[in-house]
């Protein structure tokens, strides 16, 4: 069955069309808008009016094309900016009233689980134990532990993301004191919540998706740290450039690292970077229901 998903993120909205049979996944349409939701948020808690009405234009033109791909389902899913959000039914309404399109708002668990079953169930190869997802988003990372026969068994969202950390970096390149205290602030966000025992820990989203192509498909201390040295060697603009990067992308994959890097080091494990993550989930949730 051909599905698609349109994800509605705090950095980016997303669209992914994929044929699903027997439980795997073959994209065959891929797009990306950074639409920066999380950063057109007014002191009051409310999406900017401006940020909506992008939205709308957006996921309506991703909407047709995953249409004209073939798509015989279609989700469109929302995640913590939104969530958030004082007017976020504004946002909704506006989707359903002017394009058609009912939108659902995520919860923390329903989120933290769809990217548990996108990253566990497209695995290049099956990993014995439980597992540790970490779904590094632009405003929450959520961590999710379980086995891919039982599902989750555990789920916690942390209140920390790529796109609310950027915000404390005042320099580009980021200076001394910028990494100090982004982490310093990823550190804290993880603090003080038990995990449960489990055997491999894999990343997904953004930044993750990001990384390879700079230090690889594993993310131990020493691969972290060198990804950090390369994106405080130069500007966003030029590691863009030398790295094939989106821009937006660029500036916010600093923040990003230390957001992977703090959950590495709270859960004392290395970090694969993961094939599948929420898109990927709901899309097979979509084809599970046929």
């Amino acid at each position: 069955m051909r599905c698609a998903c349109i994800d509605i993120g705090s950095n980016t909205t997303r669209l992914l069309v994929a044929e699903a049979a027997h439980g795997r996944l073959v994209a065959l349409l891929e797009e990306r808008v950074f639409t920066s939701i999380g950063r057109r948020i007014d002191p009051r808690g409310a999406i900017a009016e401006g940020a909506i009405a992008e939205a709308v234009m957006i996921v309506a033109r991703q909407h047709a094309a995953a249409r004209a791909a073939g798509a015989e389902r279609i989700r469109v899913v929302a995640t913590a900016a939104v969530r958030r959000a004082t007017n976020r039914d504004a946002l909704v309404a506006a989707l359903r009233d002017q394009a058609g399109i009912e939108v659902a708002v995520l919860s923390s668990a329903d989120e933290g689980g769809l990217a548990f079953a996108g990253a566990t169930r497209t695995l290049d190869a099956p990993l014995a134990g439980p597992l540790a997802i970490v779904d590094v988003g632009g405003m929450s990372t959520e961590i999710a532990v379980g086995t891919l026969a039982g599902g989750v068994d555990w789920l916690h969202s942390f209140p920390i993301g790529s796109g609310q950390l950027a915000l404390r970096c005042r320099s580009d390149p980021p200076s001394e004191e910028d990494i100090a205290t982004m982490n310093a602030t990823a550190d804290a966000a993880f603090a003080g919540v038990p995990l449960p025992p489990f055997a491999h820990a894999i990343a997904v989203g953004g930044s993750a998706a990001s990384l390879p192509r700079i230090v690889g498909p594993v993310l131990d201390g020493r691969a972290l740290d060198a990804a950090l040295a390369k994106l405080r060697s130069a500007p966003a603009a030029e590691l863009a450039r030398t790295h094939d990067l989106a821009p937006e992308r660029a500036v916010l994959l600093p923040a990003g690292i230390l957001v992977l890097a703090a959950a590495s080091r709270r859960l004392g494990k290395s970090l694969r970077i993961g094939c599948g993550g929420l898109r990927e989930g709901v899309v097979l949730e979509l084809a599970d229901e046929g």
